[in-house]
């Protein structure tokens, strides 16, 4: 499902990633793991698509991510990816179901289509009495559900997920996992996920430990 070969990137003269090579099967979890400042995100972000490196290439869905340009790009993105991070980033004017149709929105969807299609997503994480409730009136927990609602909102098949349960206490965080797993079998999903929670590194398929911008 991702192929990164070579992956190099600086910020000024301090080297972030080292010759980064990385494959990731359908449907894996895999989480990576590491001190900070040892470049896990930067990688995460990278493979997103959202940092452009220096040089090596990336593969999703064998799509080269460098092939792509402005609008082609982001349109990839939009449709492939979906990113969960750990303060959920929703909008705080917005309801749970408006935050939830924003990916559908920006790919052109009709409004009436995008709400019943977000309503969907709310409904199988449990928050169907919240969907008009905005960010404000939820807990972390719903907050975050609510934002992994909307990075599944177009059905991507790549979730990468930054620090996805690092603002949760652990009865959330224990809950926020488990979802991880039963989305990877009812959607078909791969996840990619940086993360200093031991437990969810060792429920991962597979663990990787980054560390001064290699894979150790």
């Amino acid at each position: 499902m991702i192929s990164c070969r070579n992956i190099a990137k600086s910020f000024g003269n301090v080297q972030v990633l080292k010759d980064i090579h990385l494959d990731v099967p359908e449907k894996e979890i895999l989480c990576i793991t590491g001190e900070s400042g040892a470049g896990k995100s930067t990688l995460l972000h990278t493979i997103g698509t959202l940092i452009k490196p220096d040089s090596g290439s990336i593969q999703i869905s064998n799509i080269e991510t460098a092939t792509l340009k402005g609008n082609k790009l982001a349109d990839f993105r939009n449709q492939h990816l979906g990113f969960i991070f750990q303060f959920h980033q929703l909008i705080a004017e917005l309801t749970a179901v408006e935050n939830a149709m924003l990916p559908l929105l920006i790919a052109g969807t009709d409004k009436k289509t995008a709400r019943k299609q977000a309503k969907e997503r709310l409904d199988y994480f449990g928050l169907a009495d919240r969907l008009e409730h905005k960010p404000s009136q939820l807990s972390g927990g719903e907050q975050q559900r609510v934002s992994i609602a909307r990075a599944l909102a177009r059905n991507p098949k790549v979730i990468l997920a930054d620090e996805p349960s690092g603002n949760l206490d652990s009865k959330n965080a224990k809950i926020i996992h488990e979802w991880f797993f039963k989305m990877r079998d009812d959607f078909d999903l791969t996840f990619v996920i940086v993360t200093h929670n031991p437990e969810l590194a060792q429920m991962a398929d597979r663990r990787i430990v980054l560390s001064d911008g290699q894979i150790s």
